[in-house]
């Protein structure tokens, strides 16, 4: 009887160790656990004995590496054994084989301690090899899938790219594959959606939920707070205000409806509209479609000077001319760190693709009159694709930029605008006037001035809500500032293609 009891005892006692390490090993399982590193480390430590988990092609998965006999562990991992136990070098060692998904080779657990393997030992080195192949299939899984939304989120940003430089032909050829219909359309807006870094891969998959998958969402390659959402569907933009209704700390701009070719432009609206929506209780806003100084120029005349302007491209390839003009256009929007970002290129090429352009043009993109000028062009060649109805090519080929900024619509919008800094006592007018004759340098504009260059700054920046545009920034609401003094007579007129001496567009220096 008291045998029997000892024995009984003695089970009692195993299983309550049993039970022990049991447990412990199903916590690597929990949710916090799930590291094959810490499990490896605790099965050394369970079982006093140094640990390695390595795959078929000899890559160490975890723990320290032991000496392994090649051919054994071929065995194993080809399927040929499930396990092994050997001596060597005075060591015990056990092999147990842990099933991978395909493709990914399977592994081999090795064991080795001094002692022999008791049963205690022998159960903890099986159950643990069990415990891996769930970890790794888990692991493999998660990575498969972190692979596929990396595939899906740089296909996206690779469609987005095609339409930045005005490929809407591959860029819907791509869409089709993944998103069948979302690019069969010749319009769409474009939203920026802004948060803090750390929220922004959050924010996105709320995006693609919130549109339905019905637009095309894109991680901002150049800001690292943005989502881009190219939408083609009214509704979206109501979902997306939604959305961003209840979320603190995050804001929404939106563009006006743009051809998909002009989907660079519609971005610049969009970021414009996101530092108004900064401001607004509600957190969004919609880029109020002002009146853009081409709009009040005689078409027939704007597509002359246009075609005139960028003539010098004309003999490029076509795919070489169409790469620089819209290299340009954004480079002329943007930095060229962010411009290299959006298109996937380097800045150098970015740079080296606007000094080419620079050169074809015989001009200075460092002067802001040339700026704006370009930026013109650029933007009624999209919006002017074809010559306007009636339009006689020869008269209006002879128009310069000074017969563009002539008419009596643009002189107006021109002195109204302007005429805003007038009520400022500093004479902003002056100041802006200056700061933009030599390039928007302050320190250049203070020596000019008489003043200090954080005063020039300061009354730029006092001008910019008066005038209700960005000016510190380089883009469309700077160089619509400039065509308005161009076409006030306070600044001399760019150099450009076409400018003779004595024609009205002729610089004037000094």
């Amino acid at each position: 009887m008291a045998g029997r009891a000892d024995g009984t005892g003695q089970r009692a006692a195993g299983a309550a160790e049993h039970a022990a390490w049991a447990e412990e090993l199903l916590d690597h399982l929990r949710p916090a656990g799930r590291d094959p590193n810490r499990v490896v480390t605790w099965l050394a430590g369970a079982a006093d004995a140094a640990v390695s988990l390595q795959d078929g092609t000899g890559r160490l998965l975890a723990g320290a590496r032991l000496p392994l006999d090649e051919g054994l562990v071929a065995d194993i991992t080809g399927g040929r054994i499930a396990s092994a136990a050997l001596e060597d070098a005075g060591r015990q060692m056990r092999l147990v084989r842990v099933a991978r998904s395909h493709p990914a080779p399977d592994a081999v657990l090795a064991v080795a301690r001094e002692a022999p393997f008791d049963r205690r030992a022998s159960d903890i080195v099986t159950h643990t090899a069990q415990v891996l192949e769930l970890l790794l299939a888990g692991h493999e899984s998660a990575a498969a899938g972190h692979r596929l939304r990396r595939a899906t989120s740089d296909l996206r940003l690779a469609i987005l790219q095609l339409l930045m430089v005005e490929d809407t032909v591959s860029a819907r050829r791509v869409a089709a594959g993944l998103w069948p219909g979302l690019l069969d359309t010749d319009t769409a807006c474009v939203y920026v959606v802004e948060s803090s870094p750390g929220e922004r891969d959050r924010l996105a998959e709320e995006c693609v939920s919130a549109t339905a998958e019905g637009a095309l969402v894109v991680r901002c390659p150049a800001m690292d707070g943005h989502v881009i959402v190219l939408a083609p569907r009214d509704a979206a933009g109501r979902e997306l205000r939604t959305l961003v209704g209840g979320l603190p700390g995050v804001f929404l701009g939106g563009s006006a409806r743009q051809g998909l070719a002009r989907t660079a432009a519609a971005y610049g609206q969009a970021v414009s509209a996101l530092a108004v929506a900064r401001f607004r209780p509600e957190q969004s806003a919609v880029y109020a479609e002002r009146t853009r100084p081409e709009l009040l120029m005689e078409p027939a005349a704007l597509y002359g000077w246009t075609a005139r302007t960028l003539s010098p491209l004309d003999d490029l390839p076509h795919h070489t001319r169409a790469e620089l003009l819209a290299t340009t256009r954004l480079g002329l929007e943007f930095t060229a760190v962010n411009t290299a970002k959006i298109l996937g290129v380097s800045r150098n090429t970015v740079r080296a693709r606007m000094d080419r352009v620079e050169g074809l043009l015989r001009t200075d993109f460092t002067d802001l009159t040339v700026r704006a000028a370009v930026h013109l062009a650029l933007n009624s060649q999209v919006g002017l694709a074809e010559p306007p109805g009636g339009a006689a090519p020869e008269r209006a080929g002879a128009a310069g930029l000074t017969d563009l900024l002539s008419g009596p619509a643009l002189r107006t919008w021109a002195a109204d605008l302007l005429g805003r800094l007038a009520p400022d006592g500093r004479d902003l007018r002056r100041t802006l006037r200056t700061w933009i004759a030599v390039g928007g340098n302050a320190e250049r504009a203070a020596q000019r001035l008489g003043m200090h260059p954080q005063t020039v700054r300061e009354h730029v920046r006092s001008a910019e809500p008066v005038l209700e545009r960005q000016l510190l920034a380089a883009g469309s609401d700077l160089y619509e500032v400039v065509l308005a003094h161009l076409a006030e007579g306070d600044l001399g007129g760019p150099s450009l293609p076409g400018t003779k001496p004595g024609h009205p567009d002729s610089p004037v220096h000094g």
